[in-house]
């Protein structure tokens, strides 16, 4: 099938965010200026660059996250990991700005080293990241969005330890949350090798 994507394409669902899977889940707790906690996963999350790291994640209307970090210029990216998806889908619950969603999920936090938001506690990895830019996209007719991009500088990584096998990260161990789309999720616990052609 071909569709236009400003036209209907009579699926049940849109099939743009299945299409392009799997995605890692950005599990960004912030705080407000208030500091009022906040935790909330994002799909539309990657890396853009790793000299200096940077990451980014979109939202889907300004947000508490958004808000936050504007506010503050500081942010934690949590890992998504298959032990904590139930928590994860807890947070992504709708409620007030001054509901945390770490006690809204049952979750610690804990202390970062060099950003003043706390981390997920029981994560097996996060990433203290300072806010670069915050921008609301725009259309090919230059109209405005209801979505901005969040880019950030990791400045302190947190690994747990029972994840690295012979000082190399194993994917088999952290077993990563991605979505597929829809209700759709998946955990990287398989992994192969290949190496670059010379």
């Amino acid at each position: 099938m071909f569709y236009k994507t400003n036209e209907p394409h009579g699926l049940p669902h849109n099939p743009f965010k299945a299409l392009v899977a799997p995605r890692p889940i950005g599990w960004i707790s912030s705080k407000s200026a208030s500091g009022a906690l906040n935790l909330a996963p994002y799909s539309f999350f990657n890396a853009v660059c790793d000299t200096p790291p940077i990451v980014m994640f979109s939202s889907s209307g300004y947000k508490d996250s958004v808000a936050n970090i504007e506010a503050t210029g500081e942010f934690v990216c949590n890992l998504a990991t298959q032990h904590l998806q139930d928590a994860m889908n807890t947070s992504s619950k709708m409620v007030d700005s001054d509901v945390s969603e770490f006690d809204l999920a049952g979750l610690d936090t804990a202390t970062c080293e060099i950003v003043r938001v706390p981390r997920v506690e029981a994560a097996k990895a996060a990433l203290e990241c300072k806010a670069l830019s915050i921008q609301r996209l725009v259309d090919l007719a230059g109209e405005e969005t209801n979505s901005w991009v969040v880019f950030g500088q990791v400045v302190g990584v947190h690994i747990d330890d029972d994840v690295l096998v012979d000082g190399l990260i194993d994917m088999s161990r952290l077993k990563l949350l991605s979505r597929l789309g829809y209700m759709d999720y998946a955990v990287i616990d398989e992994v192969f090798a290949m190496p670059r052609p010379q």
